[in-house]
């Protein structure tokens, strides 16, 4: 069922649904600390996972889901919270995290991004919901937000899932916002026309569970429920091995055709494939990756 509700668009022109069919549900996996997804409810894409921070006198949002479904998402917070979101920290450019920018921004959110998203969202605004939504306080290796007892460190990591990614580490809760760099129990969608590399994705996957242990609760960019360390590491588990596995047979010369005609992920289709990025799209990521001049 997990792997049925996910998607994300290749192309990153990403639909606006009809604000009906959309609605978002809230689980608390920490004080103060909120797992947020859509849910469509004609089984379609509704948008990637987000997280929310709450505290006395603060409320962070990381990413807030697409342009189509930004009322139901300010309506969702509202009574989630029921005051103002005074800040949004995009974790990367894709628009099923940053569409809702400018209606917040509206509101008086003020929106935080590395500066690679301030870029591409300049290109490509109505990403971002609109001009509106363009972040307006970028930061380069990371920012911390001190918000009552919360500590929430801002982490960049570069040319991972895209040249922009951050993940949110909230100190005291023991909580990790990893954006899309997890994509939980299926293979991930890595973004090599935006700057990702899949030694970048696996150097953040890797950096992230050096900030977790075993109890630390991880919001992945996609999958329904919160995930954990040996998630991660199996999810990286995989990524190497399946890398490895594909570098042999460019070195022997194949071409991408030929590689995915080996079948060389096959063993992982089962767990991992899904509606968007099965074991010949991970193929062929990883063969564009080795071979790229």
């Amino acid at each position: 069922m997990r792997k049925a509700v996910l998607a994300v668009s290749l192309l990153f022109a990403f639909p606006c649904f009809a604000q009906e069919t959309i609605t978002y549900e809230s689980k608390e996996v920490a004080p103060g600390i909120y797992m947020t997804i859509g849910v469509n409810s004609t089984g379609g894409f509704a948008s990637g996972n987000l997280g929310s921070i709450v505290t006395e006198d603060f409320v962070v949002m990381i990413d807030d889901g697409q342009q189509g479904t930004a009322t139901a998402m300010v309506d969702h917070l509202s009574d989630l919270v029921g005051r103002p979101v005074d800040f949004i920290v995009n974790t990367h450019y894709h628009g099923d995290h940053t569409g809702a920018n400018a209606m917040f921004a509206d509101s008086g959110t003020v929106v935080f991004a590395h500066h690679n998203i301030r870029k591409r969202l300049l290109e490509k605004p109505e990403s971002a919901g609109g001009d509106g939504g363009i972040p307006v306080v970028t930061f380069g290796d990371g920012v911390v937000f001190h918000l009552n007892d919360i500590m929430a460190k801002i982490i960049h990591v570069p040319d991972a899932h895209t040249d922009g990614d951050s993940f949110v580490v909230a100190k005291g809760v023991n909580v990790i916002f990893a954006g899309d760099l997890q994509f939980a129990g299926v293979f991930p969608f890595i973004d090599l026309n935006g700057g990702g590399s899949v030694a970048g994705f696996i150097a953040a996957q890797q950096k992230i569970a050096a900030m977790a242990d075993d109890e630390t609760i991880i919001i992945p960019g996609h999958g329904n429920d919160p995930s954990n360390l040996a998630q991660l590491k199996a999810d990286t588990a995989m990524l190497i091995d399946g890398y490895a596995r594909v570098k042999a047979l460019v070195g022997e010369g194949m071409s991408e055709e030929e590689a995915v005609a080996a079948e060389p992920l096959a063993d992982y289709a089962a767990d991992f494939d899904w509606v968007f990025i099965n074991s010949e799209r991970m193929t062929r990521t990883f063969y564009k990756d080795l071979t790229a001049k």
